[in-house]
């Protein structure tokens, strides 16, 4: 982590090796390679894990009481004197109540909260396909200034919260073993192809390689691979929140917000007081403390905390959260060499605090739904791809990418191309990028299915 003088000298003596040992953490600096000169140079990859997907309690029918079967009733006609008699309606017939899910049985990954009307969220869908949309720019562009326009990674940790806050209404060791299941098959099937390539450019690990099982820490690679393999960040933050969150949703429910506002000291602490090792526990602890507020914004908002807040005292948190954290990216410039959030991990901690927490108020306060999606069908289509394949958009982009440099480089072949398409272009690398994404989704998108314990699908 680059953390000031002291620790970036201290990360130039450890070089390369410590890059061959144990991945890059949140913030490490990545040795630029510029696109169109072989690989691109890449952040400390954003994007999002696949968050697990939870939907609130289906909603259920409550039965009328049936009306009472009238007794017989005498009228006496206009018309005729003699009295008749009319038969008792029959009592209408009441239909059953739905019935629960299934403890263990769970829906789409990544759903988020139903609206009233039913079905999913469309709300926390078009963030999600925003978040990845915005990930896979940047990793294309390298905009500094991306994360301050939308900071994916926050609003990524902050629906993740929401839903494993819901998910915990059930016991705590099977949602965490759900947790898991969702995300490491498709991990594995991933980093089969990535850690073969790498054993076949001279790369041999030692002990380590446990990490490419159950990423709690950076599994380990070489500088060939490192476009691949740095993403891994994300996962193993997201592990370790998913491990911590009972304990986590046990303390904030005693106190919401204190735990709240206190989750914005560990990053401070990091930076003023007491640096964490430079090392794969080092790395973790650090993403987990720059995170740690949003994943908590989104127990706030499952809870019903944020809902029950006054709009002028959350703009105001939010408003000084983001200029803290602005002022702070762009005050210390010198000091990390740049104002992108992705390498100023304090400044990431305010931004994207102050971030979601509009994000999830405006959600909570006016419960917005995003339902008007429907009415736009390919739009609302690739949003439910983009959720349903969240976890192999995340991991696959980065190759996809890579991919796409010597794909370019063949065009340069045909003179059609060379002459007509913007082959110099980082849009029209983008564009080949996502070509490749989309190519990767119904060849590879399966195994989230398989994950999920689902018939496999080529499309969600």
């Amino acid at each position: 982590m680059s953390w000031g003088s002291e620790q970036q000298g201290q990360q130039g003596q450890q070089g390369q090796q410590g890059q061959q040992e144990y991945g890059y953490g949140y913030g490490q600096q990545v040795p630029p390679q510029p696109y169109g000169q072989g690989y691109p140079q890449y952040d400390q990859g954003y994007g999002p894990p696949a968050q697990p997907v939870q939907y609130e309690q289906p909603w259920q029918y409550v039965a009328e009481e049936p009306q009472a079967a009238a007794s017989n009733t005498i009228r006496m006609d206009p018309v005729q004197a003699e009295p008749r008699t009319e038969p008792a309606p029959e009592p209408r017939s009441v239909p059953e109540p739905e019935p629960e899910p299934e403890p263990g049985s769970e829906p789409e990954p990544d759903a988020g909260p139903r609206p009233k009307g039913g079905g999913r969220d469309r709300y926390f869908d078009a963030l999600r396909a925003i978040a990845l949309v915005r990930v896979v720019a940047y990793h294309t562009f390298g905009w500094a200034w991306a994360g301050l326009v939308f900071p994916s990674m926050g609003v990524m940790f902050a629906l993740a919260g929401s839903l494993m806050a819901k998910s915990l209404e059930r016991p705590a060791l099977k949602v965490v073993k759900s947790r898991m299941r969702r995300l490491l098959p498709p991990f594995w099937f991933w980093g089969f192809f990535v850690v073969v390539a790498m054993l076949i450019h001279d790369w041999m690990p030692g002990w380590q390689i446990v990490f490419w099982i159950v990423p709690v820490g950076d599994p380990p690679g070489n500088q060939w691979g490192i476009q691949a393999w740095e993403i891994l960040w994300y996962l193993r933050t997201y592990l370790w929140f998913v491990l911590m969150s009972p304990l986590l949703l046990k303390v904030f429910r005693k106190a919401p917000l204190p735990v709240l506002l206190l989750s914005l000291t560990p990053i401070l602490v990091f930076q003023y007081a007491w640096q964490p090792p430079y090392n794969r526990f080092g790395s973790g602890l650090t993403d987990f403390a720059t995170f740690l507020f949003c994943w908590l914004v989104g127990f706030a908002h499952r809870e019903g905390v944020l809902q029950r807040l006054k709009p002028a005292l959350v703009i105001m948190a939010s408003l000084a959260l983001l200029a803290y954290g602005g002022w702070y990216a762009f005050a210390h410039q010198a000091e990390f060499g740049t104002y992108d959030l992705d390498e100023v991990p304090v400044a990431q901690t305010f931004w994207s605090a102050g971030f979601v927490t509009l994000l999830m108020y405006f959600k909570a306060y006016y419960d917005v739904d995003f339902a008007w999606l429907a009415r736009f069908k390919r739009l609302d289509r690739t949003v439910t791809i983009f959720n349903g394949r969240a976890v192999t958009i995340y991991l696959w982009h980065e190759i996809a990418l890579v991919l796409a440099v010597p794909l370019i480089d063949q065009f340069w072949n045909v003179p059609a191309f060379e002459k007509w398409l913007p082959l110099e272009s980082q849009w029209f690398l983008f564009g080949i990028g996502w070509v490749l994404i989309w190519v990767a989704i119904p060849l590879v998108g399966w195994v989230e299915d398989v994950a999920a314990k689902k018939k496999p699908k080529l499309l969600p």
